[in-house]
């Protein structure tokens, strides 16, 4: 008897050794890949402002960083950044919001009445397919300028985009657990909340990050049609005004934002999954 308690006292230091050194190696191996992504960072940047200064490139039409930080603080300095970022910000988390939410209920629709399914499938087809820039005039006359069109643009492309994509997830649940629940006299609403809903939850997930990354896309697209603030409205100044440094810092500004969302949203996902798993 104590030789088996030896053994198994033995058996669990050795377990607890190798997941540490397993964590050990995972915490190592996501820092080598954050230092090599800074690395490439900074050498883009230093290559960009190395070939400004030798006249390898164009400044005109591709800036370089030194005029971005210049204008990244004259921006700041007049007030101008924050108020574009906080208009760009509302806009993009709003039409996120909101296109998940109805993108979802149309899709909860579809899967509970299986013939009205059939009946709009091609017409979800067709409206995924057209072009959402060619509503831009449909938008202004209905909506007028401003917050209303930049709103209804990107709602134009999130909601028919996770439609379609939470709806599929819905469709690829294993229909022997619906079949097993149903022999247990399990109704509709129990079948979907118990087994539909969970198993989908990958794919809402999914369909989350693209749904903020066309988000982002639409409301941008909807401040160059209309808008009069903005990340995109400053893009569409600074390109006809031929100011090339406003438009370059415009993109930037955009893209360190659309990156700091898509973390922020990966931060909640996984404390969410670490709280119900």
């Amino acid at each position: 008897m104590k030789l088996q308690q030896v053994k198994k006292i033995i058996i669990r230091k050795a377990e607890n050794e190798a997941h540490r050194d397993y964590l050990f190696q995972t915490k190592v191996e996501a820092l080598l890949v954050l230092f090599t992504q800074l690395i490439l960072l900074v050498s883009f940047i230093f290559l960009w402002e190395l070939a400004a200064q030798r006249g390898i490139i164009n400044t005109f039409l591709t800036s370089r960083p030194s005029k971005v930080y210049q204008t990244i603080m004259q921006l700041y300095h007049n007030g101008q950044l924050f108020y574009h970022l906080r208009v760009t910000g509302i806009e993009t988390g709003l039409s996120f919001i909101l296109g998940t939410i109805i993108g979802t209920f149309i899709a909860i629709v579809l899967w509970w009445w299986k013939f009205l399914s059939k009946v709009l499938d091609p017409y979800l087809i067709v409206l995924n397919s057209l072009p959402k820039v060619a509503l831009g005039p449909l938008f202004i006359i209905v909506f007028g300028l401003g917050f209303k069109s930049i709103i209804a643009m990107a709602l134009s492309i999130t909601v028919i985009t996770t439609t379609i994509v939470v709806y599929s997830g819905f469709l690829n649940v294993d229909n022997n657990y619906l079949k097993l629940v149903k022999t247990f006299g399990a109704s509709k609403l129990t079948s979907f909340i118990k087994v539909v809903l969970p198993a989908s939850i990958p794919t809402i997930a999914s369909a989350l990050r693209v749904n903020l990354g066309l988000s982002w896309v639409g409301v941008i697209v909807g401040e160059f049609l209309t808008g009069r603030a903005g990340l995109g409205y400053l893009a569409i100044y600074g390109g006809q005004t031929y100011q090339m440094n406003l438009v370059i810092t415009s993109v930037i500004l955009l893209a360190i934002c659309s990156a700091l969302s898509y973390q922020l949203l990966i931060f909640v996902e996984n404390k969410i999954r670490n709280r119900f798993s």
